[in-house]
């Protein structure tokens, strides 16, 4: 589970609602989840998967019974994946049940995000972003000058940090190196001066620019003008959103660039590459 899931677990805890969390502790072969997934059973509700299917089913069915029988002691139960639940991965997990306690809350491992993100534009496709990166254990700084743009605080998930400056471009300094930015704002001059800034610093893994091929074909004009090299120019994506997926919502746009996102993060993970340092973008 996420360190989102983590503050789950700690809300249902605060609640008082008797819990069990289950956790895959081996997985071999060809299993759904990996060693270290976690998730939460209670028993009206769940959070969280195990792998789903048949699996999931009968991990659910112990967990409730446990609660039923009010057990406090962790149990242990191994599964064939193939043989014991017709499942075809035909892999085995190891699932250890344990109620939810404030010990077994501290001893909840804390995961690295998958990437940081500077989010740039708190309108309607910033938002959508911000939902649809939610259940995500992703680390969100979102970012506008307009405090009245952002949603009430309550609405806003536990992972993401709202950012409210009146020159949001001094900002983009403050990003770890690596992250990844979003560029969305509501006018084309505050995208060039904060879409500026992310190039001459170089370091992103990934930059995002909402437009049309038009903007970028504009944009790039300007960033050459200014000395910005063309090697880091071509690093910026604009459009933005995985190529193909038609339609202009919020909520649509969403989900194409966040997929982007994560696409972009697993090939850094498989293949990490060099970026320019600070001194090399701007030359």
């Amino acid at each position: 589970m996420s360190d989102c899931q983590r503050l789950t677990a700690a809300a249902w805890l605060a609640s008082g609602d008797p819990a069990i969390v289950i956790e895959v502790t081996t997985a071999l072969g060809s299993a759904p989840r990996e060693a270290g997934t976690r998730m939460l059973v209670g028993m009206e509700r769940s959070a969280g998967t195990v792998g789903g299917g048949h699996l999931e089913f009968q991990a659910i069915e112990v967990a409730r019974k446990m609660l039923r029988e009010r057990e406090q002691a962790a149990r242990e139960v191994h599964y064939p994946l193939g043989p014991a639940l017709g499942q075809c991965c035909g892999g085995a997990v190891t699932l250890t049940f344990s109620p939810l306690d404030e010990r077994s809350l501290r001893a909840w491992p804390k995961e690295a995000p998958r990437f940081h993100l500077h989010l740039y534009g708190a309108g309607h496709v910033g938002r959508a972003i911000v939902n649809a990166l939610a259940p995500l254990n992703v680390k969100v700084q979102w970012i506008d000058e307009r405090e009245a743009e952002f949603p009430p605080d309550a609405e806003i998930p536990p992972h993401v940090e709202k950012i409210c400056v009146d020159a949001v471009e001094g900002e983009v300094n403050l990003a770890p190196r690596g992250s990844f930015y979003l560029v969305l704002t509501h006018q084309h001059d505050l995208d060039m001066r904060i879409g500026e800034a992310i190039l001459r610093r170089g370091d992103f893994g990934f930059f995002g620019l909402i437009g049309s091929k038009t903007k970028r074909n504009r944009f790039i004009h300007r960033f050459v003008e200014r000395g910005i090299s063309q090697a880091v120019i071509d690093r910026m994506t604009c459009p933005i959103g995985v190529p193909g997926i038609e339609g202009k919502e919020p909520e649509v746009i969403a989900v194409a660039v966040v997929a982007q996102l994560l696409h972009a993060d697993s090939a850094r993970r498989a293949l990490p590459v060099q970026v320019p340092t600070l001194q090399n973008a701007a030359n």
